[in-house]
Protein backbone atom coordinates (compact mmCIF):
# COMPACT_ATOMS: atom_id res chain seq x y z
CA UNK A 1 0.00 0.00 0.00
CA UNK A 2 1.43 3.39 -1.13
CA UNK A 3 0.34 6.39 0.92
CA UNK A 4 1.14 8.83 -1.49
CA UNK A 5 -1.13 10.68 -3.91
CA UNK A 6 -1.03 9.84 -7.90
CA UNK A 7 -0.56 13.18 -10.38
CA UNK A 8 -4.73 13.06 -10.79
CA UNK A 9 -5.40 13.10 -6.95
CA UNK A 10 -2.03 15.89 -6.71
CA UNK A 11 -4.40 17.54 -8.77
CA UNK A 12 -7.65 17.34 -7.23
CA UNK A 13 -6.30 18.14 -3.95
CA UNK A 14 -4.46 21.59 -5.46
CA UNK A 15 -7.93 22.21 -7.26
CA UNK A 16 -9.68 22.35 -4.02
CA UNK A 17 -7.14 24.29 -1.91
CA UNK A 18 -7.14 27.14 -4.79
CA UNK A 19 -11.05 26.95 -4.60
CA UNK A 20 -11.84 27.22 -1.00
CA UNK A 21 -9.21 29.69 -0.09
CA UNK A 22 -11.02 31.95 -3.23
CA UNK A 23 -14.16 30.74 -3.05
CA UNK A 24 -14.94 29.75 0.46
CA UNK A 25 -12.94 30.87 3.01
CA UNK A 26 -13.97 31.22 6.47
CA UNK A 27 -15.62 34.44 6.33
CA UNK A 28 -18.08 32.69 3.60
CA UNK A 29 -18.98 29.94 6.41
CA UNK A 30 -19.27 33.32 8.97
CA UNK A 31 -21.56 35.17 6.55
CA UNK A 32 -23.95 32.12 5.85
CA UNK A 33 -24.46 32.26 9.84
CA UNK A 34 -25.21 35.16 10.47
CA UNK A 35 -27.20 35.74 7.78
CA UNK A 36 -29.00 32.51 9.53
CA UNK A 37 -29.34 31.01 5.69
CA UNK A 38 -32.06 28.11 5.66
CA UNK A 39 -29.61 25.16 4.04
CA UNK A 40 -26.46 26.79 5.66
CA UNK A 41 -25.05 26.47 2.38
CA UNK A 42 -24.62 28.43 -0.39
CA UNK A 43 -26.58 27.02 -4.01
CA UNK A 44 -24.11 29.10 -6.12
CA UNK A 45 -20.94 27.48 -4.25
CA UNK A 46 -22.95 24.11 -4.51
CA UNK A 47 -23.09 24.50 -8.23
CA UNK A 48 -19.39 25.37 -8.85
CA UNK A 49 -18.68 22.74 -6.78
CA UNK A 50 -20.88 20.10 -9.35
CA UNK A 51 -19.43 22.13 -12.08
CA UNK A 52 -15.61 21.56 -11.19
CA UNK A 53 -17.05 17.68 -11.43
CA UNK A 54 -16.67 16.93 -7.13
CA UNK A 55 -20.42 15.71 -6.93
CA UNK A 56 -19.37 13.01 -9.71
CA UNK A 57 -16.26 11.49 -7.84
CA UNK A 58 -17.48 8.36 -6.85
CA UNK A 59 -20.33 7.91 -9.81
CA UNK A 60 -19.20 5.70 -13.00
CA UNK A 61 -18.40 7.41 -15.79
CA UNK A 62 -21.05 5.77 -17.67
CA UNK A 63 -23.86 7.87 -15.44
CA UNK A 64 -21.48 11.13 -15.98
CA UNK A 65 -19.44 10.92 -13.22
CA UNK A 66 -15.24 10.63 -13.10
CA UNK A 67 -14.90 7.60 -10.29
CA UNK A 68 -11.83 8.84 -9.16
CA UNK A 69 -12.74 7.09 -5.91
CA UNK A 70 -12.63 7.81 -2.44
CA UNK A 71 -8.73 9.09 -1.95
CA UNK A 72 -10.30 11.51 -5.32
CA UNK A 73 -13.59 12.87 -3.06
CA UNK A 74 -11.04 12.85 0.46
CA UNK A 75 -8.68 14.95 -0.83
CA UNK A 76 -11.26 17.86 -1.64
CA UNK A 77 -12.80 17.59 1.64
CA UNK A 78 -9.40 17.48 3.56
CA UNK A 79 -8.83 21.11 1.67
CA UNK A 80 -12.62 22.29 1.99
CA UNK A 81 -12.14 21.85 5.70
CA UNK A 82 -9.74 23.37 5.93
CA UNK A 83 -11.43 26.62 5.45
CA UNK A 84 -14.79 25.25 6.95
CA UNK A 85 -16.54 25.04 3.47
CA UNK A 86 -20.05 24.47 4.09
CA UNK A 87 -21.60 22.03 1.44
CA UNK A 88 -24.06 19.00 0.65
CA UNK A 89 -20.51 17.33 -0.76
CA UNK A 90 -20.27 14.75 1.98
CA UNK A 91 -23.89 14.07 2.30
CA UNK A 92 -24.41 13.65 -1.24
CA UNK A 93 -21.21 13.18 -3.03
CA UNK A 94 -19.99 10.59 -0.85
CA UNK A 95 -22.80 8.74 1.15
CA UNK A 96 -25.27 8.87 -1.86
CA UNK A 97 -22.84 8.56 -4.84
CA UNK A 98 -21.56 6.07 -3.08
CA UNK A 99 -24.58 4.22 -1.92
CA UNK A 100 -26.40 4.15 -5.13
CA UNK A 101 -23.42 3.36 -7.72
CA UNK A 102 -22.40 0.54 -5.16
CA UNK A 103 -26.10 -0.59 -4.28
CA UNK A 104 -29.06 0.82 -6.30
CA UNK A 105 -30.71 -1.26 -9.16
CA UNK A 106 -29.54 -0.24 -13.01
CA UNK A 107 -33.19 1.47 -13.01
CA UNK A 108 -32.04 3.78 -9.76
CA UNK A 109 -28.78 4.27 -10.83
CA UNK A 110 -30.43 5.61 -14.40
CA UNK A 111 -32.85 7.95 -11.73
CA UNK A 112 -30.67 9.35 -9.72
CA UNK A 113 -27.25 9.20 -10.46
CA UNK A 114 -26.64 11.77 -13.97
CA UNK A 115 -29.29 14.52 -11.22
CA UNK A 116 -26.47 13.34 -8.40
CA UNK A 117 -23.62 14.39 -11.09
CA UNK A 118 -25.47 17.21 -12.66
CA UNK A 119 -26.45 18.36 -8.82
CA UNK A 120 -30.44 18.76 -9.97
CA UNK A 121 -30.80 16.61 -6.51
CA UNK A 122 -28.98 16.27 -3.12
CA UNK A 123 -29.25 13.32 -0.68
CA UNK A 124 -29.45 12.50 3.08
CA UNK A 125 -28.73 9.34 4.70
CA UNK A 126 -31.07 8.70 7.86
CA UNK A 127 -29.39 6.07 10.15
CA UNK A 128 -29.46 6.97 13.67
CA UNK A 129 -32.16 6.87 16.14
CA UNK A 130 -30.60 7.96 19.41
CA UNK A 131 -28.37 10.52 20.72
CA UNK A 132 -25.66 7.67 20.49
CA UNK A 133 -24.92 6.37 16.78
CA UNK A 134 -25.66 2.23 16.94
CA UNK A 135 -27.44 1.39 13.55
CA UNK A 136 -27.67 -2.11 14.94
CA UNK A 137 -30.20 -0.42 17.45
CA UNK A 138 -32.94 0.47 14.59
CA UNK A 139 -36.61 0.18 15.42
CA UNK A 140 -37.48 2.11 12.46
CA UNK A 141 -39.77 0.08 10.87
CA UNK A 142 -41.24 -0.74 7.62
CA UNK A 143 -44.15 -2.78 6.71
CA UNK A 144 -45.20 -4.53 3.56
CA UNK A 145 -48.83 -3.16 2.39
CA UNK A 146 -49.32 -5.13 -0.98
CA UNK A 147 -46.56 -3.54 -3.17
CA UNK A 148 -45.69 -1.42 -1.05
CA UNK A 149 -44.64 -0.60 2.43
CA UNK A 150 -45.46 1.73 4.78
CA UNK A 151 -42.37 3.32 7.02
CA UNK A 152 -42.90 4.70 10.49
CA UNK A 153 -40.46 5.95 13.03
CA UNK A 154 -38.20 9.04 13.49
CA UNK A 155 -34.74 8.94 12.29
CA UNK A 156 -32.21 12.12 14.45
CA UNK A 157 -29.15 14.36 13.43
CA UNK A 158 -29.58 13.75 9.42
CA UNK A 159 -26.73 15.03 7.96
CA UNK A 160 -28.02 17.91 5.16
CA UNK A 161 -31.76 16.72 6.11
CA UNK A 162 -33.14 19.48 5.98
CA UNK A 163 -32.14 20.67 2.38
CA UNK A 164 -32.03 17.08 0.91
CA UNK A 165 -34.52 15.89 -2.16
CA UNK A 166 -33.53 12.56 -1.33
CA UNK A 167 -33.57 10.15 1.55
CA UNK A 168 -31.76 6.95 1.90
CA UNK A 169 -33.18 5.74 4.80
CA UNK A 170 -32.26 2.29 7.49
CA UNK A 171 -35.37 0.63 8.22
CA UNK A 172 -36.60 -2.73 10.33
CA UNK A 173 -38.40 -5.09 8.15
CA UNK A 174 -37.83 -8.21 10.34
CA UNK A 175 -35.94 -9.47 13.36
CA UNK A 176 -35.44 -7.05 16.81
CA UNK A 177 -33.18 -3.74 17.65
CA UNK A 178 -30.11 -5.06 18.19
CA UNK A 179 -30.07 -7.47 15.45
CA UNK A 180 -27.94 -6.97 12.27
CA UNK A 181 -31.10 -9.41 10.56
CA UNK A 182 -33.84 -8.05 9.20
CA UNK A 183 -32.53 -4.39 8.27
CA UNK A 184 -33.34 -2.90 5.08
CA UNK A 185 -32.51 0.19 2.76
CA UNK A 186 -35.07 2.38 1.13
CA UNK A 187 -34.72 5.23 -0.99
CA UNK A 188 -37.12 7.81 -0.21
CA UNK A 189 -38.43 11.06 -1.65
CA UNK A 190 -37.79 14.02 0.99
CA UNK A 191 -41.56 16.18 0.10
CA UNK A 192 -43.30 12.33 0.29
CA UNK A 193 -46.74 12.41 2.37
CA UNK A 194 -46.45 11.83 6.32
CA UNK A 195 -42.72 13.29 6.26
CA UNK A 196 -41.85 15.95 8.71
CA UNK A 197 -38.24 17.56 9.15
CA UNK A 198 -37.49 19.61 12.02
CA UNK A 199 -34.67 21.72 11.31
CA UNK A 200 -31.59 21.18 14.20
CA UNK A 201 -29.45 24.26 15.60
CA UNK A 202 -26.34 22.78 15.91
CA UNK A 203 -23.07 24.22 17.67
CA UNK A 204 -21.57 23.86 14.29
CA UNK A 205 -24.26 25.75 12.30
CA UNK A 206 -24.42 23.06 9.38
CA UNK A 207 -27.55 21.21 8.41
CA UNK A 208 -29.32 18.59 10.22
CA UNK A 209 -32.74 17.49 10.85
CA UNK A 210 -34.52 14.66 12.82
CA UNK A 211 -36.89 13.57 10.63
CA UNK A 212 -40.80 11.70 10.99
CA UNK A 213 -42.31 9.29 9.31
CA UNK A 214 -45.62 9.00 9.93
CA UNK A 215 -47.35 5.69 6.90
CA UNK A 216 -44.94 6.86 4.49
CA UNK A 217 -45.48 4.96 1.43
CA UNK A 218 -42.46 3.60 -0.52
CA UNK A 219 -42.56 0.81 -3.68
CA UNK A 220 -40.28 -1.86 -3.12
CA UNK A 221 -38.82 -0.79 -6.32
CA UNK A 222 -36.99 1.93 -4.16
CA UNK A 223 -35.02 -0.93 -2.03
CA UNK A 224 -31.52 0.06 -1.82
CA UNK A 225 -29.85 -3.40 -2.41
CA UNK A 226 -31.40 -6.78 -1.07
CA UNK A 227 -34.25 -6.97 1.20
CA UNK A 228 -33.41 -7.65 4.73
CA UNK A 229 -29.26 -7.03 4.11
CA UNK A 230 -29.02 -3.50 4.76
CA UNK A 231 -27.60 -4.19 7.83
CA UNK A 232 -23.93 -5.37 6.22
CA UNK A 233 -24.76 -3.02 3.27
CA UNK A 234 -24.88 0.20 5.52
CA UNK A 235 -21.66 -0.46 7.35
CA UNK A 236 -20.14 -0.63 4.17
CA UNK A 237 -21.44 3.23 3.04
CA UNK A 238 -20.63 4.20 6.41
CA UNK A 239 -17.66 2.86 6.26
CA UNK A 240 -16.88 4.90 3.35
CA UNK A 241 -18.41 8.08 5.18
CA UNK A 242 -16.06 7.71 8.05
CA UNK A 243 -13.35 7.63 6.43
CA UNK A 244 -14.23 10.63 3.80
CA UNK A 245 -15.12 12.47 7.51
CA UNK A 246 -11.87 11.61 8.56
CA UNK A 247 -9.86 13.64 5.83
CA UNK A 248 -12.24 16.68 6.48
CA UNK A 249 -11.45 16.87 10.17
CA UNK A 250 -8.12 16.12 9.50
CA UNK A 251 -8.12 19.32 6.68
CA UNK A 252 -9.98 20.95 10.23
CA UNK A 253 -6.59 19.99 12.35
CA UNK A 254 -4.51 21.24 9.98
CA UNK A 255 -5.80 24.80 9.43
CA UNK A 256 -6.17 25.22 13.52
CA UNK A 257 -2.83 23.82 14.40
CA UNK A 258 -1.24 26.52 11.08
CA UNK A 259 -3.35 29.52 12.39
CA UNK A 260 -2.16 28.54 16.22
CA UNK A 261 1.74 28.64 15.22
CA UNK A 262 1.73 32.07 13.38
CA UNK A 263 0.04 33.28 16.28
CA UNK A 264 2.43 31.89 18.81
CA UNK A 265 5.42 33.70 15.98
CA UNK A 266 3.38 37.07 16.43
CA UNK A 267 2.38 37.19 20.24
CA UNK A 268 4.36 39.43 22.65
CA UNK A 269 4.28 38.51 26.62
CA UNK A 270 6.77 40.42 28.72
CA UNK A 271 9.00 41.49 26.09
CA UNK A 272 9.57 38.07 24.13
CA UNK A 273 7.68 36.11 21.39
CA UNK A 274 5.43 33.34 23.06
CA UNK A 275 6.77 30.85 20.51
CA UNK A 276 9.99 31.09 22.37
CA UNK A 277 8.77 29.40 25.84
CA UNK A 278 9.82 26.02 25.72
CA UNK A 279 6.43 24.59 27.49
CA UNK A 280 4.49 26.19 24.60
CA UNK A 281 6.85 24.51 21.77
CA UNK A 282 6.58 20.94 23.59
CA UNK A 283 2.95 21.40 22.94
CA UNK A 284 3.01 22.49 19.84
CA UNK A 285 5.63 19.48 18.42
CA UNK A 286 3.04 16.92 20.01
CA UNK A 287 -0.15 18.24 17.91
CA UNK A 288 2.21 18.50 14.71
CA UNK A 289 3.39 14.40 15.61
CA UNK A 290 -0.92 14.03 16.32
CA UNK A 291 -1.49 15.40 12.61
CA UNK A 292 1.49 13.30 10.95
CA UNK A 293 0.24 10.30 12.88
CA UNK A 294 -3.69 11.11 11.38
CA UNK A 295 -2.59 11.97 7.89
CA UNK A 296 -1.20 8.35 7.68
CA UNK A 297 -3.76 6.80 9.40
CA UNK A 298 -6.57 8.44 7.02
CA UNK A 299 -4.50 7.88 3.98
CA UNK A 300 -4.10 3.96 4.86
CA UNK A 301 -8.13 4.03 5.17
CA UNK A 302 -8.38 6.38 1.63
CA UNK A 303 -6.43 3.69 0.32
CA UNK A 304 -8.01 0.50 1.89
CA UNK A 305 -11.24 1.58 0.46
CA UNK A 306 -10.39 2.02 -3.30
CA UNK A 307 -8.60 -1.36 -2.85
CA UNK A 308 -11.62 -3.22 -1.78
CA UNK A 309 -9.14 -4.26 1.29
CA UNK A 310 -10.48 -7.00 3.71
CA UNK A 311 -9.61 -4.51 6.57
CA UNK A 312 -11.55 -2.09 5.11
CA UNK A 313 -13.58 -1.87 8.57
CA UNK A 314 -10.63 -1.80 10.99
CA UNK A 315 -9.13 1.07 8.73
CA UNK A 316 -12.20 2.94 9.29
CA UNK A 317 -12.73 2.90 12.79
CA UNK A 318 -9.23 3.41 13.40
CA UNK A 319 -9.02 6.74 11.38
CA UNK A 320 -11.94 7.98 12.54
CA UNK A 321 -10.74 7.03 15.95
CA UNK A 322 -7.41 8.89 15.55
CA UNK A 323 -9.23 12.03 13.63
CA UNK A 324 -11.06 12.73 16.28
CA UNK A 325 -9.04 12.56 19.01
CA UNK A 326 -6.35 14.66 16.70
CA UNK A 327 -9.08 16.78 16.36
CA UNK A 328 -10.07 17.40 19.95
CA UNK A 329 -6.58 18.08 21.03
CA UNK A 330 -5.69 20.39 18.44
CA UNK A 331 -8.95 22.37 18.64
CA UNK A 332 -8.55 22.73 22.92
CA UNK A 333 -4.80 23.57 21.98
CA UNK A 334 -5.13 26.30 19.73
CA UNK A 335 -8.19 28.04 22.06
CA UNK A 336 -5.81 27.61 25.07
CA UNK A 337 -2.72 29.07 23.77
CA UNK A 338 -4.77 32.01 22.44
CA UNK A 339 -5.68 32.82 25.59
CA UNK A 340 -9.54 34.54 26.11
CA UNK A 341 -9.38 36.24 22.76
CA UNK A 342 -9.64 32.25 21.25
CA UNK A 343 -13.01 32.10 22.40
CA UNK A 344 -13.90 35.40 21.11
CA UNK A 345 -16.34 35.10 18.12
CA UNK A 346 -14.59 37.52 16.07
CA UNK A 347 -11.83 35.11 16.16
CA UNK A 348 -12.22 32.28 13.24
CA UNK A 349 -10.74 29.63 15.78
CA UNK A 350 -14.07 28.92 17.66
CA UNK A 351 -15.77 27.95 14.35
CA UNK A 352 -12.49 25.05 14.83
CA UNK A 353 -13.61 24.11 18.29
CA UNK A 354 -17.36 23.93 17.24
CA UNK A 355 -17.12 21.61 14.19
CA UNK A 356 -14.67 19.46 16.17
CA UNK A 357 -17.46 18.81 18.80
CA UNK A 358 -20.08 17.77 16.88
CA UNK A 359 -17.62 15.89 13.78
CA UNK A 360 -16.05 13.57 16.94
CA UNK A 361 -20.27 12.16 16.89
CA UNK A 362 -20.63 11.69 12.84
CA UNK A 363 -20.66 7.82 12.35
CA UNK A 364 -19.51 7.14 16.02
CA UNK A 365 -17.55 9.16 18.07
CA UNK A 366 -13.76 8.06 19.30
CA UNK A 367 -15.00 6.18 21.83
CA UNK A 368 -17.12 3.93 19.45
CA UNK A 369 -14.36 3.39 17.48
CA UNK A 370 -12.16 2.49 19.83
CA UNK A 371 -14.21 -0.64 20.85
CA UNK A 372 -15.57 -1.61 17.39
CA UNK A 373 -11.71 -1.81 16.26
CA UNK A 374 -11.00 -3.70 19.28
CA UNK A 375 -14.37 -6.02 18.43
CA UNK A 376 -13.11 -6.32 14.83
CA UNK A 377 -9.62 -7.35 16.02
CA UNK A 378 -10.50 -10.51 18.11
CA UNK A 379 -9.96 -8.65 21.93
Amino acid sequence: MKLVLTEEQEFLRDTAKNFAQERTPVTHFRELRDNKDKNLWDRDIWQEMVNLGWSGILVPEEFGGSNFGVAGISVILQECGKTLTPSPLFSTGVLGAYAISNFGTQAQKEKYLPKIVSGEITSALAVDESSHHDPLKTSFKAEKNNEEYLLNGKKTFVIDGASADILIVLARTSGNSGELAGLTLFIIDSNADGLNRIKLDMADSRNYANIEFNDVKCSKKEILGTIETGGETVERILDIGRIAMSAEMLGNAESAFETTIEYLKQRKQFGVLIGTFQALQHRAAEMFCEIELTKSAVMAAVQGADENSNELQRLSSLAKTIAGETLHLVSNEAIQMHGGIGVTDEYDLGFFIKRSRVAEQIFGSSTYHTERYANLSGF
